[in-house]
């Protein structure tokens, strides 16, 4: 669906983008995190064909963005940082008009323009001018009108951004369900909860360069290591033997819980749980270490930072 071959793109002197590679399959959700500065928006630019790459290949649905640049900008729903909104149009009025540059028929068109008003929560503003929406409300409506043609691929840029917590739930729910419709998605966004929930893949972008990018738990397998287990008890107690199992690996320990490095999970922690309660120990859970998305991009833009400037990490 979209497609990105060694992208680079050069401002006289400043490379802002710089062999950047990525593929994104129907159905997946790609997340693009990165600094301020680092080409996010560069690359969607160049994806939406806004801007002719300086090098290398891009393509969306197999056009390329150079050569098919208007089948391209027909067939993206792009939702940008700047939204354009037009302050003396109401929104029914803002969304038809968009209808119409794509080429909807007027009952599509107000079919479409309905739903996606009630879907977002605004079918009671439908008439209010634009200039009078709060900026959440202008975010929703510029993401109406991104999807307003249905698109199968969508590049959004900050999606969520100066939304109240409910309108950003329905932001996101909505990202899932078109996710589900064999659409592909870009998201470039600051919050790391929202990227971790939403993405199937992750590319880290720092100096226009991808240093890493995989799923979410392939990048926190790759960055954070082994998986580890804490074991919780219900009060104190004193040291305890127990036998380890092969496999498990006791990492650190406190009055009232222990943890351990586990291979196999779903073959060593029976066993383990099993020899623990053979123990008598007061067990009141044994689950995962939570490893959130921040540590791993912490982890990544600092270890860019002490190696070398270009460094990618090995697959």
């Amino acid at each position: 669906m979209i497609l990105a071959e060694q992208l680079s793109k050069k401002f006289d002197d400043f490379l802002a983008v710089d062999q950047v590679s990525f593929q994104v399959k129907p159905g997946e959700i790609l997340v693009l995190l990165g600094p301020n500065g680092a080409g996010k928006t560069t690359t969607m630019r160049m994806l939406t064909s806004i801007l002719r790459p300086t090098s290398g290949h891009a393509s969306i649905l197999g056009y390329d963005v150079v050569k098919g640049a208007d089948r391209v900008r027909a067939l993206v729903g792009v939702l940008t940082e700047h939204h354009g909104l037009y302050g003396r149009m109401s929104a029914n009025e803002y969304l038809d008009f968009f209808g119409q540059l794509y080429g909807l028929a007027p009952g599509v068109r107000q079919m479409r323009t309905r739903l996606l008003l009630e879907q977002f929560g605004l079918a009671a503003f439908g008439n209010k001018r634009l200039g009078e929406f709060s900026k959440g409300m202008r975010q929703k409506l510029a993401l109406v009108r991104a999807m307003l043609h249905e698109p199968p691929v969508l590049l959004l840029d900050e999606p969520t951004s100066a939304m109240d917590p409910e309108s950003s739930r329905i932001v996101r729910e909505s990202i899932r369900q078109l996710r589900s419709a064999e659409r592909s998605v870009i998201l470039c966004t600051h919050n790391l909860v929202e990227a971790e929930s939403l993405a199937d893949k992750i590319a880290i972008i720092r100096k226009g360069r991808i240093i890493l990018q995989g799923s979410p738990e392939e990048l926190k397998k790759k960055l954070l290591g082994q998986v580890e287990y804490e074991v919780h008890l219900a009060h104190p107690m004193d040291s305890v033997a127990y036998q380890i199992p092969d496999g498990v690996k006791l990492v650190a320990q406190g009055p009232d819980w222990l943890r351990f490095h586990v291979d196999i999970p779903e073959k060593n922690n029976p066993v383990l749980l099993r020899n623990l309660l053979d123990k008598n120990l007061p067990i009141v859970s044994l689950q995962e270490v939570p490893r959130s998305l921040e540590q791993v991009y912490i982890e990544a833009v600092t270890r860019i930072g002490l190696e070398d400037e270009y460094a990618v990490f090995p697959e």
